[in-house]
């Protein structure tokens, strides 16, 4: 059996590690899962290296942190390549108009460059009560220039943010909705939005039934440490403070993780379609940088089952009924 090589991502980083030597011979090996699931508590994510670039490989993959979870949303498309297996698999795939590509979906302006893709800071399912325990990502198409996605640490996140602006977050509950649409998004805005996403009709509809969820700004894991985790996308308000003072806390807020996120909270992969990617959602947030609106680019991503419990919706209801109403 093959042993795998675990070694950190960078030497400035406090989390992630990268695995190289993961395969179907060694996959199954109870030792060598057990020994990636306590990295994985350790370190946040970990960066799987020269994998079998493959849909079953990354269902196999994702299976040894958990079980799969179907994703909330009925208008997310799906990976048609898993099959019934791996219900949620999730296909992102941006497709250029080779006649205007400057015309398509999603698009905005950031630094002066029409991107597409481009993905502010957040954790997923953050509209949930429940948040999924990770997700694991591969990129089978990239861009040749940009593309990059960035995860950055809620533990590294919090010993490096203002102590001031920290203090103000303890205790704090964020309101966050189902609308992924940029051109709605209140904090932290840093791009020119420029064109929608076609399928946002269909996920208007799935807006409507969804109550707003509440999450903490600031938590704290069973092993000590507190976790800074507030994504600006999707986020509409502070619990008890939606007025202008708690829309300007969560402005500033927002500013300030664009800022770290450039600097040693946060780390950016360059994607090759050999690697796979898993992450923490409880403990850390991500983000794509976008890339040229002329670049074809596709993700596809699992979603592992769990939840911190700390979550819930404003109007009492459990996740269930939510899925029931939006079937």
């Amino acid at each position: 059996m093959a042993e795998i090589q675990v070694r950190n991502l960078a030497p400035d980083l406090s989390f992630g590690a990268a695995v190289d030597g993961l395969g179907w011979d060694n996959i199954e090996d109870e030792a060598v899962r057990q020994r990636l699931r306590d990295l994985f508590v350790e370190r946040g994510m970990i960066v799987f290296k020269n994998m079998e670039p493959t849909a079953k490989m990354q269902v196999a993959l994702s299976k040894v942190f958990g079980p799969l979870k179907d994703h909330p949303t009925k208008s997310t498309p799906r990976d048609s390549e898993t099959g019934d297996e791996a219900q949620g698999v999730i296909d992102m795939h941006y497709k250029p108009d080779p006649e205007n590509p400057e015309a398509g979906e999603g698009l905005v302006e950031y630094k002066g460059e029409v991107l597409a893709r481009y993905s502010p800071w957040h954790f997923d399912h953050c509209y949930n009560d429940e948040l999924n325990y990770a997700g694991v990502l591969r990129a089978p198409i990239n861009a040749p220039v940009g593309g990059r996605t960035g995860f950055m640490d809620g533990i590294e996140l919090y010993r490096q943010f203002p102590e001031e602006l920290r203090e103000k977050l303890e205790d704090k509950n964020v309101i966050y909705t189902l609308d992924t649409r940029l051109s709605k998004m209140k904090y932290g805005v840093n791009f020119k939005h420029l064109t929608e996403h076609s399928g946002n009709v269909a996920l208007l509809k799935e807006v409507a039934l969804f109550p707003r969820a509440m999450h903490p700004a600031i938590w704290q894991r069973e092993t000590g440490e507190k976790v800074l985790h507030f994504g600006p996308w999707m986020a509409v308000g502070l619990e008890h403070h939606e007025d202008a003072a708690g829309d300007a806390l969560l402005d500033e807020v927002a500013h300030e993780i664009n800022r770290l996120g450039e600097g040693t909270s946060a780390y950016w992969h360059d994607w090759s379609p050999t690697d796979m990617v898993i992450w923490d959602n409880h403990r850390m947030l991500h983000a794509v940088e976008g890339c040229s609106a002329r670049y074809e680019r596709q993700t596809l991503r699992t979603t592992i089952k769990g939840d911190y419990g700390l979550g819930y919706f404003e109007d009492g209801k459990k996740i269930g009924e939510v899925y029931r109403e939006v079937a």
